[in-house]
């Protein structure tokens, strides 16, 4: 059999044998690996919110300066999205993860050691250039490894992990920081990095896009690691894969990536996502980057600010844990937009609560709502887009797709710097509702339903 046939004969059973697999605790370990980097990640990210009053103050920076400062790290994760997408489908998943791991780890110690905020300014964007390269990695390798039935679900709980990671960094600032300082939490949090050496260990690379680039020994060899590790979990034979499922494979000019996400079907979805992306994104980092340093602002102390912005993201894990749950049982669209239409409603709740200086109780109660609807809308949004494109194109394009939302929250951090003297609490979150209601409008129009489907189904 020559190379062109085998690898045509093992792409579908690569597809169909996946697909068949039970989840185990197999699958669930390398997913709780690939978890807990995102974790950390979201520590790093979110960190920020917790400690901008700080320096801030240590700086003296204006609003407009703090603001940007805050941007910076996200004008990294537009640059480490955009590259990681097109590396990883070209070189594989596996080692651009470990690579984007080093990155953000590098980059949260020289954060500790920055001696003015110029400085501190280039290492946030490189640690938020490490992070944009995680992201779509991540959630590609996600949705390859676990099967269509539960493929929702996990990549949601992925997400979930954001919130987690953020309420951590929350809790860790508030205990932590009037003892060792913002520059010794940005030292702390660049320890995890060493979990790379887990990655490289345990998680092994994607075997759809193994076959994807014609490496038959190496596909062949990492399908009958996975199997043999499923059926050992499983304690008895995995089923006989699904004939349905034997597609000719045919291989893509690897050189046309880009241009593949801009024809087709796969341009109507490409504008759906980097319009979504970019809104919601910009809407969301404008406002939560700044919930601790406002209500500083508002009069409260930096103890007690913190305290009540990991009063607030509390409401995140119940938000993931019911879009989770809720985009299997509906579907990815409806609750995407469901999301975002919550998101809106709430972000202008909380803004007229602000602006009124309502008590604390009402403050926290409309802040509630609106992390509960923000971090729902994270887990539909990062489940809903690498299922959109083929394997040839699915870490390219979530991973541009990704980066257009960072230009979204590279803007919204400082657009609220520059717009809160003159708008006020009230007007910078009526900015960031309208922000969701536009994204919500995109889902609604040009959204395609994926639940239940194989990715070789939703694509070709």
């Amino acid at each position: 059999m020559d190379m062109s046939a085998a690898a045509s004969r093992l792409g579908v059973d690569v597809v169909a044998r996946l697909e068949r697999l039970p989840m185990t605790n197999y699958q669930r370990t390398l997913f709780s690996i690939i978890a807990t980097a995102w974790f950390f990640d979201s520590m790093d990210l979110g960190l920020m919110t917790f400690v901008l009053g700080s320096i801030k103050a240590e700086f003296g920076l204006s609003a407009a300066q703090a603001g940007l400062l805050a941007s910076a790290s996200f004008f990294g994760m537009f640059l480490g999205a955009a590259t990681a997408g097109l590396l990883a489908d070209r070189f594989g998943r596996k080692p651009v993860f470990q690579v984007s791991m080093i990155l953000w780890g590098a980059g949260s110690l020289m954060c500790g050691f920055a001696h003015s905020v110029d400085a501190l300014m280039v290492y946030r964007v490189l640690l938020g250039f490490g992070m944009g390269m995680e992201f779509p990695i991540g959630l590609s390798m996600v949705s390859e490894i676990v099967p269509a039935k539960s493929r929702g679900k996990y990549v949601a709980i992925l997400e979930g992990f954001w919130p987690i990671g953020f309420i951590a960094a929350g809790a860790f600032a508030y205990f932590m920081l009037p003892v060792i300082g913002w520059r010794g939490i940005f030292i702390a949090l660049a320890v995890p990095a060493v979990f790379v050496f887990v990655v490289r260990r345990m998680v092994p690379e994607s075997p759809r896009w193994l076959e994807d680039t014609g490496r038959v020994t190496a596909a062949a060899d990492v399908m009958n690691h996975i199997e043999a590790k499923v059926e050992k979990a499983y304690g008895r034979h995995l089923p006989e894969p699904d004939v349905a499922l034997r597609k000719p494979h045919v291989h893509a000019d690897r050189k046309a990536l880009f241009a593949e996400i801009w024809s087709g079907i796969y341009a109507k979805r490409t504008v759906m996502l980097w319009t979504t992306w970019f809104f919601a994104l910009l809407g969301y980092y404008g406002l939560t980057t700044w919930l601790g340093a406002l209500l500083q602002q508002a009069g409260y102390e930096i103890t007690k600010s913190v305290l009540y912005t990991v009063y607030i993201s509390l409401a995140g894990i119940p938000g993931f844990l019911f879009s989770a749950w809720l985009l299997e049982k509906w579907g990815r669209k409806p609750t995407c937009a469901l999301m975002l239409i919550g998101s809106a409603v709430a972000a202008y709740l909380y803004g007229q609560a602000a602006g009124t200086r309502a008590p604390i109780e009402q403050l926290i109660a409309a802040g509630l709502a609106m992390q509960f609807f923000l971090f729902g809308m994270w887990s539909v949004l990062y489940a809903y887009t690498p299922e959109l494109y083929p394997t040839r194109t699915r870490a390219t394009g979530s991973g541009f797709a990704s980066s257009i939302g960072r230009v979204g929250s590279l803007a919204g951090p400082y657009a609220i710097g520059v717009l809160l003297p003159s708008w006020g609490q009230a007007g910078v979150f009526t900015m960031g509702a309208l922000s969701f209601a536009i994204a919500a409008l995109a889902v609604l129009l040009l959204g395609v339903e994926t639940k239940g489907r194989s990715l070789e189904d939703v694509s070709h």
